[in-house]
Formats: C-alpha cells, structure tokens, sequence
C-alpha cells in the first residue's frame, strides 16, 4: 500500500454507469483485500437515508464487483454510544470511504468535534482512497457552500467552514460539484445552483490564496497524492479558478498537486507525462440532461404546431429514457424532476388534443342537419322521389342515410365524401 493514498472528487453521479469505472480502477489499486464502506451522515437527516445507503451497496454489489459495508453515522449523538464506537471502528479500518449525497452543512454540524475528521484524514495519510461527492464534496474544502440555505431558503450569499482535508495535504481549495448543473432550465444553476452572478460575490468573499475547484456532474477528479498529480475522468471536466485566473481540464486532463495548490504558476510542467491543460471552454453538459432538454425542444416544438402525434411520440421517449436511466441507477434526484416534466407534458398533451379539430361527424353535423330536416318535410309531403333524391345525393358524398323508428340516422364511410 502506498504512503499516501487518494482522494477522489466528484461532482455527481457517484452511483451511476459514469463512475463504474472510476471506482473499479481506485479499488484495484489498492488490491483484493480492500474495505470498502459507505458513510451515511450527509444524508442522516433524510427518511429515505437507509434507502440510499442500501442503493450504494446494491450499486457496489452489481455494478463495480465489491461489497460495501454501510458506517451509520446519522448524528453526533451517537457520540460514546455502542453503535458510534462501531461506526468508528469501521473507519478506522476501511481502505475505502464513500460519501456522497445530503446536506453539506449538516454533515459538518456531525462530524464537528468528534474523531470523524481525523478518522478521514489519517486514512487518507495512510494509503487509503476517500471518495467525496456532491454534497461531501463541498465539505472537504477550506469552506463549504451551504447550498440548501442560499439555494432554497433565500439565505444571503456565504461560506461556511469546511473540514480543509485537501489544505492538510497542501491544497488550500473550496470543491463545488454541480459546476455546469443545467436543471434550472430557463433560469442559471450552474456553479452549484448559484448561477454566474450569485457565484462571482461568493468568490469575492473567499480569503486570498484560496482557490476554487469546480467540478462538472459526472466528472471525477482523482487527487493522487502518491503520485503528486490530479487526472480528470467522466463526462464533463474541471475548473481551477484562483483570482482572474481559470484553468480548464478536459476529461483525461493531468495536473500536478503543485499547480493545483498555487505553488507552481499554471502554465508551469505537471506531472510527467506532461500536463493536458486545457483552455477555458464551456463545460460539457451532463449527460442525463442533454438527453432530458434535447427530448424537451422536440416536445415544445410539436406543441408549437399543436401537432398531439408528435407531442406524445416525445413523451414516449422521455419515459422510456427514465426507464433506462433507473436501470442505470441514475441519481434519485434527477428522476424524480423527470417524473415532474413526464407529468406536466401528459397535462400539455391533454390539452392540445382537446385544442384539436373535432371529429369529422361533429364538424359535418350543422351542414348535415339542415338537408334531413328538409328530407323529412319532402317525405311529410309524400314527395317521394324528391326525398330519394336527396338521399342519393348524400350517399354519393359518402354520407349513409338510415331512417329507423326514432327518426333518421346518418354515418359517414371511411375513404368516401368530405
């Protein structure tokens, strides 16, 4: 086992196909025998918290070929307890440490004043790979972005302390996962939700010398410390923004710990082979929503025309995109907003097929009614042959005339008349 393991940041899709491999190759490195564990506390406050952990040992079980034992730390109130001994014991003894969605700030509200950080930290010193993502990503920086209280309560713009494990191995970093988070749709929530404006004061506020890691979803960044080099995989790519300065990392990008810490000038040598840095370019967009917006344009097209057939064709085709993304084990989250948009385009195909011309029967009836009131006059006369006439003169418009007790009866046949 190495002096100095890793610490692997992601921006999203943690229990997703996208880091399938990203997991496999960090497992194997550190051989056969390696403890892997999930450690619950982001999350400890949510009712479905046993549901995600039993999803991430599912996840590990049929997708990367390992088994996950779940570390329950829901709360510092485990503290001394029984359980809370175990929990510790297992992390202690772990070779491999996963934490992923929930709240960041609550995290660190459990985890303050216990031996949770310096737990994380010695592992890591010691050979072991931390795997931090989403919410756990934003905690392992010198600050933390409370995301829930500026996102969703309106909270005015602010850090937060974080757990600075990265500023132990000479990484003074803040970590925003979600960096080109495209869900907001017509309003920015990129940089973690924030958008671009709300995110240049947030940088404004960060000390000097403290630099600011973005990471796009589905992308990981493997901090290699062995190795003294960061590398790029998944989807999207990374940002390293200090000051004015911005350096994009494509995905498969090298970069050396020196340079990603601020003791090397960007433009200086990484890491032999050489460094693949980037120039700023847009982040790629996150594979499941390309996918979600692209089948959106195409329905808000069609109901442009009010064209039902093709309306629905694209309805089809989103449910059968969440179908195979929750095969995929794609992220709760994001299935429960395609759901949302599943529904509201049911309630928008309703409404332009009852915005559709009638049926052909209902259109035809006002001019169909006046010739059998006049039929009916002529047959009330006896004017026999004229009444006949007039019955032809439907029928060769495709127009079936039936007289029955209860009066006339008329259908239109299929391929014939108007």
């Amino acid at each position: 086992m190495p002096a100095a393991g890793s610490i692997v940041l992601m921006g999203s899709g943690e229990l997703t196909a996208t880091m399938v491999e990203v997991h496999k190759e960090r497992l194997a490195r550190l051989g056969p025998e390696a403890r892997a564990v999930f450690l619950d506390t982001p999350a400890g406050f949510q009712l479905n918290a046993d549901q995600i952990a039993a999803r991430a040992r599912d996840y590990f079980r049929r997708r990367v070929g390992c088994a996950l034992e779940v570390v329950s730390w829901k709360s510092r109130a485990l503290l001394s307890s029984p359980q809370g001994e175990q929990a510790l014991a297992a992390l202690r003894r772990a070779d491999y440490i996963l934490i992923g969605p929930g709240s960041p700030t609550y995290a660190l509200r459990h985890w303050r004043e216990t031996p949770v950080p310096e737990i994380l930290a010695r592992r890591v010193a010691a050979g072991a790979c931390l795997v931090a993502a989403s919410a756990a990503a934003l905690t392992v920086g010198r600050f933390t972005l409370p995301v829930y209280e500026i996102y969703k309560v309106g909270e005015e713009p602010r850090w937060e302390e974080g757990l600075d494990l990265l500023g132990r191995f000479a990484l003074p970093l803040v970590v925003v996962p979600h960096w080109n988070n495209a869900e907001g749709g017509t309003h920015d929530t990129r940089f973690c939700f924030m958008g671009e404006s709300r995110f240049r004061l947030l940088e404004r506020l960060l000390p000097p010398g403290c630099a600011v890691l973005g990471l796009d979803e589905h992308t990981a960044c493997i901090v290699d410390l062995a190795a003294g080099e960061a590398r790029v995989r998944g989807a999207g790519g990374v940002s390293l923004r200090r000051g004015e300065t911005e350096l994009r990392l494509a995905s498969g990008a090298r970069i050396a710990l020196e340079v990603m810490g601020g003791r090397v000038a960007g433009d200086a040598p990484a890491a032999p082979p050489g460094p693949r840095i980037a120039t700023a370019s847009p982040p790629a967009a996150d594979a499941f929503w390309s996918r979600v917006h692209g089948i959106e344009e195409r329905f808000r097209q069609a109901q442009k025309r009010t064209d039902p057939a093709a309306m629905a064709a694209e309805v089809l085709d989103l449910d059968a995109f969440l179908w195979s993304a929750f095969q995929d084990l794609e992220n709760p989250e994001a299935l429960a907003q395609g759901r949302e948009l599943l529904r509201e385009w049911i309630a928008l195909l309703g409404a332009a097929c009852s915005a559709c011309p009638r049926a052909r029967e209902e259109e035809l009836a006002p001019l169909i009614a006046p010739a059998l009131r006049l039929r009916e006059e002529l047959r009330r006369g006896r004017r026999w042959a004229e009444a006949d006439l007039l019955r032809r003169l439907l029928a060769l418009q495709g127009i079936v005339v039936e007289d029955t007790p209860e009066g006339p009866r008329w259908r239109r046949l299929e391929g014939r008349g108007p």
